[in-house]
């Protein structure tokens, strides 16, 4: 027997489609305040990045105003965002679109 789907009534806001699973991403931004030793040694220690692939990174949020640093599930980006923060980094996490 098939299943009736159920459709939201004039006036009411639609049900929100749920994301496909897509990767997200953590993203942290250049901000005033961090050395750029310290932000290659925050990717160094948190994330496990060698040198230079920390260095990299860093020139990038400098240079640029931002790098993706990490991907994965959404919960483990909040986890990634939460400790950028506890670090001092401005940090955000999206959808890798």
């Amino acid at each position: 027997m098939p299943t009736e789907i159920e459709r939201p009534e004039a006036g009411e806001a639609p049900v929100e489609a749920l994301e496909p699973d897509l990767p997200w991403v953590t993203v942290v931004h250049n901000d005033p305040v961090n050395l750029m030793s310290y932000v290659a040694y925050v990717f160094q220690s948190y994330f496990g990045y060698s040198k230079d692939k920390a260095r990299q990174l860093m020139l990038d949020v400098h240079h640029k105003g931002r790098a993706v640093v990490s991907s994965g599930s959404r919960e483990e980006m909040e986890r990634d965002v939460q400790a950028m923060h506890g670090y001092g980094l401005w940090a955000t996490l999206q959808q890798d679109r």
